[in-house]
């Protein structure tokens, strides 16, 4: 859980006099500029890359969809998508 921060300890109180004159006394979200891509820093992005790489073989080696579909509890739909898109 991200803890919040007092704006005294990171902004100069130049800054901190600007932004009041917008908003005062309340929880005030600043967005990062620039972002990591979905599951990078998680990992989430490469097991699934390496997941359906594994989909795609076994159905290459002649696993009907529906099976792939059981073994991976995805939808056929979802199994056709990752065959076929790839």
């Amino acid at each position: 859980m991200k803890k919040y921060r007092n704006a005294r300890d990171v902004l100069p109180e130049e800054l901190i006099q600007q932004i009041q004159k917008y908003v005062r006394g309340i929880h005030l979200y600043i967005p990062q500029t620039e972002r990591e891509g979905w599951g990078t820093s998680t990992g989430s992005r490469e097991e699934m890359r390496l997941r359906n790489e594994k989909i795609c073989e076994l159905y290459e080696a002649g696993i009907p969809l529906a099976e792939l579909a059981e073994l991976y509890s995805l939808s056929e739909e979802r199994i056709r998508n990752i065959v076929y898109g790839q």
